[in-house]
């Protein structure tokens, strides 16, 4: 079922309340200093059935130009605008800030309202409507209807009832399986419920019992009750008003502008990048770093703008920028936003959200703007492409790329699996997470290990290889262990690299003792084997050749790093084929017996007492065994 929000729009004491009230019999002034002035200054929310049955919600927004801050925040969510102008003024300045604005945020859908059409006469009311006609040239509202109503006599409210319910079923549904973000416009407490904040429901649904965050920041609660046009229910979808009862809030904990959403949905902010567009109508110009107003949902914050491809803007003239905030928010690429001035304040422009968690980006780079390119005119999967490759030196997760484009996981791994599909992003699993970077990282980084991994079997020829974690801190910095472990198992099963123990090496690598150096390195297996369980310390076999320690010790480290040695601790070494045979003798031994104590197996091997605590220790620690108090049992 489609979900439909109605706005008005328009100059002050034209009317816009009065033809609420004419509509659906209910006044959306509910302060006390509104009713008193006569004027609206904050919004206004009600809601009436249209004549085919279905239930509309309508906003009333404020005409002062003090209070444009509050129509910004309405006008968030609108399907369908009602810009009221009074017969007997006609288009005022209002008029015209609030039809840029609606522009500029891309309502599609809209029709001209003349009010007070009663206390004019007919060769008036031509006049007006020829020169809105002029006023809406080049608008979303050209060629619009419009309707002649008298909220007093009733006159043309049919008429407008009518022409909203025919374009409410023109409107395409919204995405109710989208992320749900409910930008706050009001926030109150209820004694005996607690915070209660209201809002349009852009996207997706929202449920009773669902875990929320407050965005921007980490404030969590939960969803206690809905209520969708003063009626209660479980569940509310995208395109409704929608007023939320938050548990484990407090009032000064959220204010308008925040936005909330499903945990972990959504990433803070403090930069946008945009396609900003100046209006036509204004004789101002934008240079690089200007401080602007920037309304985007129903949050207003100071930012300066970084013109990316221009030194300055004009009117009428568009261009790629950053936006530096001062504030974080959150948003989500396709948002629409407004800017205006920051002293005097008066609407200026406005534009698109191309990127919601960019990089700080340097001024004329032509990468940069072709990334923005893709992202202003690209397909989904373009732009996910982008995004990733962005991305890939932190190696993200599905579920990371979703957080930084406030897109559904799902949605994400659709258009990833076409990416994988046509060769452009390579993936791997770790555990419930699948990693994904772009095909362009992953052929750099891959040259740059292999590189690194040539240069290190260059200078150290006599070794198995580079050890694993000096591969992940130089090359592999900005993944997790894990992660790193994982991204080089990827390139061992696609035959890049080898491991050896602890160490990666060239795929066919293998060590070549010169002559000399494998004279050495029998003479040190002959005296490990010469007496197993007696085994050298590693600074006896200085004895081999005095003179050549250095490359004694260098073999000593490859027959470590081969397998051929095992190192139990840092003064301990021992033969693999006496490793082997010890391990042996232990397991027969717990095999037939509930435990072992160290004297045991010390007579078991017919050695010290040194070397039965090391070999003890170290099956601790692959955990073969496990120590209780005195005694080992099998782990």
């Amino acid at each position: 079922m489609k979900h439909v929000i109605i706005g008005t729009a328009g100059h002050i004491d034209h009317g816009k309340t009065t033809l609420i009230r004419a509509i659906t019999g209910r006044n959306t002034d509910r302060l006390k200093e509104e009713q008193e002035r006569g004027i609206s200054i904050e919004l206004g929310f009600t809601y009436f059935d249209l004549p085919s049955g279905q239930r509309a919600g309508i906003i009333d927004v404020p005409g002062h130009e003090r209070f444009i801050k509050n129509m910004l925040a309405g006008v968030i969510g609108i399907d369908i605008v009602l810009l009221v102008v009074a017969a007997d003024e006609g288009t005022m300045p209002q008029t015209l800030e609030h039809l840029h604005i609606l522009d500029i945020l891309g309502i599609k859908k809209g029709f001209i309202v003349l009010t007070k059409s009663d206390l004019v006469d007919e060769d008036w009311l031509e006049l007006v409507e020829e020169d809105v006609k002029e006023e809406v040239r080049g608008t979303f509202l050209e060629g619009a209807p419009i309707i002649r109503v008298s909220s007093v006599t009733k006159q043309g409210i049919d008429r407008v009832t009518n022409l909203i319910d025919k374009y409410a079923h023109e409107l395409e549904e919204r995405d109710i399986n989208d992320t749900p973000r409910l930008p706050v416009d009001r926030v109150f407490s209820i004694s005996g419920f607690g915070t209660v904040v209201t809002g349009t429901l852009l996207s997706g649904k929202l449920t009773v019992g669902d875990e929320v965050q407050i965005f921007p920041g980490d404030k969590k609660a939960r969803i206690r009750t809905i209520q969708v046009h003063d009626n209660d229910t479980d569940t509310a979808y995208g395109g409704q008003r929608v007023a939320i009862n938050l548990a484990g809030l407090k009032k000064d904990d959220i204010d308008r502008g925040h936005t909330v959403a499903p945990i972990d949905s959504m990433k803070d902010t403090m930069m946008l990048d945009v396609k900003l567009k100046l209006l036509k109508s204004i004789d101002r110009y934008i240079d690089n770093r200007t401080r602007l107003r920037l309304y985007l949902g129903t949050k207003e914050v100071l930012c300066r703008v970084v013109l990316l491809d221009k030194d300055q803007l004009g009117p009428g003239e568009e261009a790629y920028a950053q936006l530096r905030l001062e504030e974080e928010v959150v948003a989500k690429r396709g948002d629409k936003f407004v800017v205006r001035f920051y002293s005097p304040m008066f609407t200026i422009g406005g534009g698109e959200v191309l990127e919601p968690n960019p990089r700080k980006k340097k001024r004329f780079d032509e990468k940069a703007i072709k990334e923005l390119e893709i992202k202003e005119s690209g397909t989904s999967t373009d732009i996910i492409e982008k995004i990733v490759e962005e991305n890939s030196k932190n190696f993200p997760t599905t579920k990371e790329i979703a957080v930084i484009t406030a897109m559904l996981e799902e949605n994400v791994k659709e258009e990833v699996n076409k990416l994988i599909e046509e060769g452009k992003i390579v993936s791997f699993q770790l555990t419930k997470d699948l990693h994904i970077i772009h095909k362009n990282y992953f052929d750099n980084i891959v040259e740059k290990i292999l590189d690194e991994l040539q240069n290190y079997h260059n200078k150290y020829p006599l070794r198995v290889g580079m050890p694993k974690e000096e591969v992940r801190r130089k090359l592999l910095k900005n993944a997790k262990a894990r992660v790193a472990e994982s991204f080089m198992a990827l390139l061992i099963e696609r035959g890049l690299i080898e491991q050896k123990l602890e160490n990666i090496c060239i795929k066919g690598f293998e060590v070549k003792f010169s002559t000399e150096q494998l004279e050495i390195k029998n003479e040190i297996l002959n005296r490990f084997d010469k007496n197993p369980y007696q085994p050298p310390k590693k600074e006896d076999l200085e004895t081999i050749n005095i003179r050549k320690k250095d490359e004694i010790f260098e073999v000593f480290t490859t027959l470590i790093n081969k397998g051929d040695l095992v190192k139990l601790n840092e003064e301990t070494y021992i033969g693999k084929k006496a490793y082997d045979k010890a391990l042996e003798i232990l397991k027969e031994h717990l095999n037939k017996n509930p435990s072992i104590t160290t004297g045991e197996y010390r007579d078991l091997l017919d050695t010290n007492r040194k070397l039965a605590i090391a070999l003890l220790e170290y099956f601790d620690q692959i955990k073969i065994t496990k120590r209780e108090r005195d005694i080992r049992v099998l782990y």
